[in-house]
This record gives C-alpha cells, sequence and structure tokens, in this order.
C-alpha cells in the first residue's frame, strides 16, 4: 500500500503513544515522538517505509501550525514585541552562533564545522515550542508573545543562513546571491500586506455567499499553502508564507470561522511531523556516542537560556519573562534539519556531525516540556535566594496600597472602568503590559504596574492580598483563569468580577470562586433590544421583566446556589427600577397644550418628570409652568406600576395598540 500504510502505522502508534502521555500526564508530542521512535527505521518490528514521503507531508504540518498561529494572532498583538523581536533576534542569533562556534572547538571540530554547529544550535523549534505553550495553556502571556515574535524572526533568518554558510570559501560570489533573495522577500512581503488585504478578504466573500462548507475549507486551506508554496518559489520559508497568509486572514470577518475549520487538519498533520522527528532517532548512534551527545545537548540547553535571558533584559523584561523565554527556546529547531541537510548537499559538514546535530535536536525538542514546566519552580528558587526586581510602576503611593481595586488590563474596558472610578475617587490600580495602553493611563493620571496580570510577583507588587476588588477585563480564557487563580490563592476573601466568552466559560470561572461574570456580547445584545422595544412602545415593566428573565436564564444555571443568585437579580432589578424611562407624547397626548403644574402629574399618578426634550434643547428638572408639545420626550422616575400608568395616560391610543400587540406578564 505504500505511503497509505505508512500513514496507517503513524496514527495508530501516535494514539498508543498519546494514551501512554495522557495516562504518565505527559504534553501528547512526547508520545508522538515516542511512537516515531518505535515505528522508525532504527528499531526493527513494524516499520515506516516511505521516511522521506513521511517528512514532506510533516512539513504541510509545520506550514498549517503557523498558518493557524497567523489566523491567531494579528499584527496588533505582536507589535508590544516587535523591539525584540526585530532587533534582539539577530543579536541573539549572531551570540548564539558564537558561543557554538567555541563549542565546536570544544568538540575537537575543525573551523568551517563549527560555524556551521554555531548556525544549527541559534535556530529554536517553532512548531515545539506553539504546541508546548498551547499544551500548558500559556499563549496570549507576555512570555509566550516574546518567544514566539522572536521565532518568526529566526524563521526569516534560515532563508540567508542556506545562502551564506555554503559559501563561506567565497564570499563575493556569495553577496550577489545574498542581496537578490533580501529583495525578494520585501518584495513579497510588500506584494502581501498591500494586494493580500484586498484581495483575500474579498475571494472569502465569494466563496461564504455560497453556504459550503466544505468549499470554505477548502479555500482557508488552499490560502495557507497555496501562499506559502509561492514564497517557497521565491526563495523564502514555505512555512513563512503560510504563516502571513494567516495574518492577513485575521484581519477579515472570517478568521474565527477558518480558524476552528483549520484546527483539526492542522493537528493531524502536525502528529506527522513529531513522528518523524522520533523517526530519525537512531538508539545505535546514540549508545555508541552518548557522551559527545549529552555534552552538545547540556552545552545548548545552557548556552541558549543565559542567551536568550540576557537578550529579554536587554530589552526591558523582568521578572519571570527571561527566565521563561530561555527555557522556552532552548533547544534545536525543525529548520536546523533543513539548513543540516544544505550542509550535507554542498559538502560543508560530514556525516557524523549531521548525525551529531540531529540526535542533539531531536532529544532537546523532547526535553523542552519538562524544561517550561521547570519555569515556575525555578522563578520561586530565584526569589528566596536573590532579591528578585521590583515592578515599574506609575502614580502608585509610596505608603502602599490598601483596600483598593486592582483593574487586570488597561484597554478600551480597563479605561473606561478607570475613569469611573477614578471620579468617585476610588483607589485603584490598573495593570497593564501593552506600552501604548500604559501611555494612555499615565496621561489620564491613573495609578498603573507594567506587567503581565497572569505572573505571580506583578501581583504581589500591587499589594493584591491586601485588595477588596479585582475587575478582570480581558477576553483571554485561558489568561482570565489564571488571574482569577492566582488571586484567590494570594487572598482567597477578594471579590473578583470577569469578563467570560460564553456559557462555559462563566461555568468555569464560577467554579473557581469568582463572584460575578459578565458577558459582553449578551449584554450589548439585550441592551439593543430593550432600547429596540421602548422605541416601539412597549410597556416599561414588561421590558424590565424581558430582561430580568433573559438574565436569569443566561447567568443562574452557572450559579451554584440559587438563592445568592436572587439575591443578585433582586439587586439589579431595584437598579433597573431607578432608571430613566423615556416617554414620547403623540399629537393626540392628552398632555399636550397643558402644563405640569395643570396636570399634577405627580400628585395623581406618582411619578416625577425630571426632564424634557424639546426639539432638540434638553430641559433638566422642568419648570412647572412648562406646557406640553407633540413629539416632546418626557424623563420619567417613579415605580414599575407607575410607570406603566403614567404611559398608558400619556398616549392612552398608542398604548391601546400596543396591548393587543404584546402578551401581559
Amino acid at each position: 500500500m505504500g505511503i497509505a500504510a505508512d500513514i496507517a502505522i503513524i496514527v495508530v502508534a501516535a494514539l498508543i503513544g498519546g494514551l501512554i502521555a495522557q495516562h504518565f500526564k505527559q504534553p501528547l508530542i512526547l508520545g508522538y515522538i515516542l511512537a516515531g521512535l518505535f515505528v522508525g527505521p532504527y528499531t526493527g518490528g513494524v516499520t515506516v517505509t516511505e521516511i522521506h514521503d513521511i517528512e514532506l507531508l510533516a512539513e504541510i504540518g509545520v506550514a498549517l501550525l503557523l498558518f493557524a498561529l497567523g489566523i491567531e494572532f494579528s499584527f496588533k498583538e505582536l507589535r508590544p514585541v516587535r523591539f525584540v523581536a526585530l532587533i534582539g533576534t539577530p543579536i541573539q542569533i549572531i551570540l548564539t552562533m558564537g558561543y557554538g562556534y567555541l563549542a565546536g572547538r570544544l568538540l575537537g571540530w575543525d573551523l568551517s564545522s563549527s560555524i556551521w554547529i554555531g548556525a544549527l544550535i541559534s535556530i529554536s523549534s517553532t512548531m515545539v515550542v506553539l504546541k508546548t505553550l498551547m499544551t500548558r495553556g500559556l499563549m496570549g502571556t507576555l512570555s509566550s508573545r516574546v518567544m514566539i515574535g522572536m521565532l518568526i524572526v529566526q524563521d526569516l533568518a534560515v532563508v540567508p543562513m542556506m545562502i551564506i554558510l555554503p559559501l563561506l570559501s567565497d564570499p563575493q560570489s556569495g553577496l550577489p546571491i545574498l542581496g537578490w533573495a533580501t529583495l525578494k522577500a520585501f518584495c513579497f512581503l510588500g506584494i502581501m500586506v498591500v494586494a493580500g488585504m484586498r484581495v483575500i478578504p474579498r475571494v472569502m466573500q465569494y466563496i461564504t455567499s455560497w453556504n459550503s462548507r466544505e468549499l470554505f475549507l477548502l479555500s482557508t486551506t488552499a490560502i495557507g499553502l497555496g501562499v506559502g508554496y509561492v514564497t517557497y518559489l521565491v526563495g523564502l520559508s514555505f512555512a513563512f508564507g503560510a504563516f502571513v497568509a494567516g495574518m492577513v486572514i485575521s484581519e477579515s470577518d472570517y478568521s474565527h470561522q477558518a480558524l476552528s475549520d483549520i484546527i483539526p487538519l492542522r493537528d493531524i498533520f502536525g502528529l506527522l511531523f513529531f513522528v518523524s522527528v522520533g523517526m530519525l532517532i537512531d538508539p545505535a548512534y546514540l549508545l555508541a556516542h552518548w557522551k559527545e551527545v549529552l555534552l552538545l545537548v547540556t552545552l545548548v540547553i545552557i548556552g541558549k537560556s543565559l542567551i536568550f535571558n540576557i537578550i529579554g533584559r536587554l530589552f526591558g523584561y523582568y521578572n519571570i519573562v527571561p527566565l521563561a523565554v530561555g527555557l522556552g527556546l532552548s533547544q534545536i529547531g525543525e529548520f536546523s534539519f533543513v539548513l543540516a541537510r544544505v550542509g550535507m548537499s554542498t559538502n560543508s559538514i560530514d556525516e557524523s556531525l549531521y548525525a551529531l546535530i540531529l540526535s542533539a535536536s531531536v532529544i532537546t525538542m523532547v526535553l523542552t516540556p519538562l524544561l517550561t514546566s521547570l519555569t515556575a519552580p525555578v522563578y520561586k528558587l530565584k526569589k528566596r535566594l536573590f532579591k528578585h526586581e521590583t515592578v515599574q510602576t506609575i502614580n502608585i503611593s509610596e505608603t502602599g496600597l490598601r483596600n483598593h481595586v486592582v483593574i487586570a488590563g488597561g484597554g478600551r474596558v480597563g479605561r473606561q472602568i478607570a475613569k469611573t472610578m477614578q471620579h468617585l475617587n476610588v483607589e485603584f490600580v490598573v495593570i497593564e503590559l501593552d506600552s501604548r495602553n500604559i501611555n494612555h493611563l499615565k496621561t489620564d493620571g491613573h495609578s498603573v504596574a507594567f506587567g503581565d496580570a497572569s505572573q505571580p510577583v506583578v501581583l504581589e507588587a500591587i499589594d493584591i492580598k491586601h485588595a477588596r476588588l479585582l475587575l478582570i477585563t480581558t477576553p483571554a480564557k485561558i489568561i482570565t483563569q489564571t488571574i482569577a487563580e492566582l488571586c484567590k490563592n494570594l487572598n482567597p476573601e477578594i471579590c473578583i468580577i470577569a469578563r467570560a466568552t460564553g456559557e462555559e466559560h462563566m461555568r468555569t470561572l464560577y467554579a473557581m470562586g469568582v463572584s460575578e461574570v459578565v458577558q459582553p456580547e449578551f449584554e450589548a445584545g439585550l441592551e439593543i433590544t430593550r432600547q429596540a422595544l421602548q422605541q416601539l412602545g412597549v410597556p416599561p415593566i414588561k421590558i424590565l421583566n424581558f430582561a430580568n428573565q433573559l438574565r436569569h436564564d443566561i447567568y443562574q444555571p452557572a450559579h451554584d446556589e440559587e438563592q445568592k443568585y436572587k439575591m443578585l437579580s433582586n439587586i439589579r432589578r431595584t437598579s433597573d427600577l431607578l432608571e430613566l424611562t423615556w416617554v414620547p407624547l403623540s399629537d393626540d397626548s392628552p398632555l399636550v397644550g397643558n402644563t405640569i403644574v395643570a396636570m399634577d402629574i405627580r400628585k395623581k399618578i406618582g411619578v416625577s418628570i425630571v426632564g424634557i426634550i424639546h426639539k432638540r434643547e434638553i430641559m433638566p428638572n422642568p419648570d412647572v409652568d412648562y406646557r406640553f408639545a407633540p413629539d416632546d420626550m418626557l424623563a420619567v422616575m417613579g415605580e414599575t406600576a407607575q410607570l406603566l400608568k403614567f404611559q398608558r395616560f400619556a398616549n392612552p391610543e398608542k398604548q391601546e395598540t400596543m396591548d393587543h400587540g404584546f402578551v401581559h406578564e
């Protein structure tokens, strides 16, 4: 059966390996790599025959992973880490190449081979890092953004490396080739950014109009892989092109559907990649050269961890971020395989060096999930042994914070809350890591802590143990849960109000001890509905009951205690009753032509007219001698029954029509 049989073997082996990894609570990628070891050409038994074809399919897995990453992350989200990515990564590559050169000389390799070793170990694994971050629920944190930004630039750097390294013996002939490749890269990026953002969304819109889920999936996959193939033709990375295509789609209205459709395909092809990595492991070579392999692995992990840690600090990242980036990017990447094959084909490196790099690469990939999991305990140990850095703060009193409000997230929602707190003279502090939002908050004079609210050191810096209220404004599900859990551990008595993305997320937050959860989309829809019904002339009592019932249906199931929800519902109901009700006057209203004092509305009905809009002129607290006119809008306050009675009195004919059209509660 050829490759079909090989794929069947790989999928079954991956399932077994995945079950084993899940049983021992390890990342699934370790199970996939273990499966690849057992079905590879070096262990006997059931063996994959068409290894090269499987490796080619695995490249599609890398491309689809980056394509999905591009859809999920936009330029705006990567902007805060652009400096460390665009400037810090080239510095890291140069430092790592120099370190690798020294390591190569230490291992006894010649000058050219040592330079190749430095280049090969300078690249980290995009595939392994992303999968590890997703498995551990760390996507969206500041450290993950730094890692992703640096990985993207590393993948771009592979292209000039493939040109420069084979030409070390003749640099002059290689410069024109490098210049031409650079020109092609800039031309491609320009075309994708300018034309892609106009053409691709229109293509997606046209395909969506057919209402075919199959065609939509096919078009999404074709765009990702098609753009990747075009980049390959112009001499760039296939996977990088797929990433750019995903970034373009992320700016369209179809990004969420495209991402949900592509994820299963991405996971299947990603499985092939990790199994193919396991198939590269040669146990016989490891046994024969275990000292050299172990020494290189140790040097790579320690050296790259320190270099990334230093780069992170140089670009203004402190506390846990440099440590997380260092441990997370300490492996040798999959593009090093591609670079090593180029070295083999050009006789720049021999088979012995190729086997050494291959074995070390696979082992560092396998160790990545373990190293990433050590971030928190190592950081705690560091804090105990050394004085840790202070978190940068703005406008916070030197005497500290007590009984204050903490706002996690200083975006549009967070800034609006901060303005309200400032107006009410409530002591608060905003936690934010985006420099643009920091500048806005600083300009407004708010108290700000620069950092990631999902990190314990940041929460400790703003005295979370003495805070009375935490408001989580971020829409990211994982980050919201992480912040809530950390804050409850640090301050079990704190009251938390969080933003939820759906009913399932809401139930999870309530189970974690969150006091109150808000669904912005639901609340916005409810408010639009309320105002629409008001414009249609529906009685205020009907609108109020309708809104309360909808809120009860959405929020009550997530509460463990029915009595607790009833109390909260009554608070909301009381609040609603105190809101203004606007009543428009029709031409035949009995109020038209009469004054407020003459109608004696307060005595007859019990409501108070607190404002009038007359011909676009707003009159708060109108004079008792004001004479009502057609099309006036009256702001009326009172109890529910009184408001309904006044509306019937003010517009009897209109109300009669509405009573026939709507069912009474």
